[in-house]
């Protein structure tokens, strides 16, 4: 138990931290460009301690529920004192505001990386994608035990398809018989549907080479049978090639920077993926707080994030608990990015806006216009925070009610 709480503090520590460094992002980008910065906090709600370094007050507050940097002049409503008024951040350039609005979900994303390169570097990163690499070849086992599951071992007369043929680890499949298997799963679907011999196209260092593999039959436990203690599962003939796939790439301290580059591009794709699908999980998020299962697909808030980060340190898989602070980081940076207010994708919109009609009203001989007018964007403003209001208190009752677990 005293475990477990470690975890979900230290993973609640990381995330507050996160934090710190977003709102870090904006007020060192603003500072580089001459903005004056007037208050960076961290939390909310009743100030703690703070104190006051060159024209900026730090501190800390009660509430360790996010944070604020405070850049006089984010609007032209915003109150400014005379001798703030010059150095007003929307007097600046466009570009300028951009880099400091775009700055903390940068932020998030280098230490997302941070994070990726540390995973790759010392424990290796998972292979989420399911991409059909293989790990090592042996030999086809030709029965497998109904009641438990396992192969049985291999012998010195059993086919070894896959090592007959040449394949080796590292070895990527990436067709057979001219259809492509982008994942290990269509390998292994089309390989049991297939017997005697057949073209497979793999990748090695990088260049794609076709090799032919004499598939055995073997007796397997039919898919939709799960291994029991009973003798009722039913053994099938299906294909089998003899070859384990790799759930974890290794590197060094060197190569682990193209993996985590390479990695960072995948976690974006998803990160984006997921968001898109986020409106049509949030019923099953409702179902799970009127007692049904919880889907583990479904969105977690940080206490639900908090708790499965415990779960990982209690089980002693710290993989799971960097790979999750990682992409808490990414999927933060992005959703900050969205073209609404008051995140900062929002204030970025509003600044192409004014940049573009400027443009347009230049083409048709006008002077530029003003600064946009926020109060005419309040009443989008209060809905999309009632929204995600609404969402955040669904997921967080979720994840008290019934969280996302692993291990139990």
């Amino acid at each position: 138990m005293l475990t477990w709480l470690f975890g979900v503090v230290l993973f609640a520590l990381g995330i507050c931290v996160s934090v710190a460094l977003h709102e870090a992002g904006h007020m060192w980008a603003a500072k580089a460009f001459g903005m004056k910065v007037r208050r960076y906090f961290i939390g909310f709600g009743p100030k703690i301690w703070s104190f006051r370094r060159g024209e900026t007050e730090y501190g800390l507050k009660a509430i360790p529920a996010g944070g604020f940097c405070d850049i006089a002049g984010m609007t032209a409503l915003d109150e400014v004192t005379p001798d703030e008024a010059p150095r007003a951040m929307w007097r600046y350039p466009t570009w300028k505001r951009f880099v400091v609005m775009v700055a903390g979900s940068v932020t998030h994303f280098i230490l997302g990386f941070i994070i990726l390169y540390l995973l790759a570097a010392t424990m290796g990163l998972p292979n989420v994608a399911g991409t059909p690499v293989i790990s090592g070849t042996d030999c086809a086992a030709p029965t497998q035990d109904p009641r438990t599951g396992e192969y049985a071992d291999c012998g010195p007369n059993d086919p070894a398809p896959a090592r007959d043929a040449g394949l080796r680890e590292g070895d990527e499949i990436i067709s057979i018989d001219g259809k492509a298997t982008p994942t290990w799963s269509d390998v292994v679907a089309r390989v049991q549907t297939l017997s005697g011999t057949h073209e497979f196209v793999v990748l090695r260092d990088g260049v794609e080479r076709t090799v032919t593999i004499d598939i055995a039959t073997v007796q397997r436990i039919a898919p939709d049978d799960t291994p029991n203690d009973n003798d009722d599962n039913k053994l099938v003939e299906v294909g089998a090639i003899g070859v384990t796939s790799t759930p974890i790439y290794t590197y060094t301290a060197a190569s682990a920077v193209g993996g985590s580059i390479e990695f960072t591009g995948e976690m974006f794709v998803r990160v984006w993926q997921g968001l898109l699908a986020f409106p049509e999980k949030i019923p099953k998020v409702i179902e799970a707080i009127g007692g049904g299962e919880r889907d583990p697909d479904t969105p977690v808030s940080v206490v639900g994030a908090s708790i499965i980060g415990g779960d990982a340190v209690e089980a002693g898989v710290w993989e799971l608990f960097l790979l999750l602070l990682a992409t808490l980081n990414f999927f933060v940076g992005v959703f900050n990015l969205l073209p609404l207010l008051p995140l900062d994708g929002g204030h970025i919109a509003v600044l192409f806006y004014e940049k573009i009609r400027d443009w347009l009203r230049k083409l048709r001989g006008k002077p530029a216009g003003g600064p946009v007018d926020y109060t005419k964007l309040s009443a989008v403003t209060m809905v999309f925070i009632f929204i995600g209001g609404a969402v955040m208190l669904l997921t967080i009752t979720a994840d008290i009610v019934n969280p996302i677990r692993i291990g139990q």
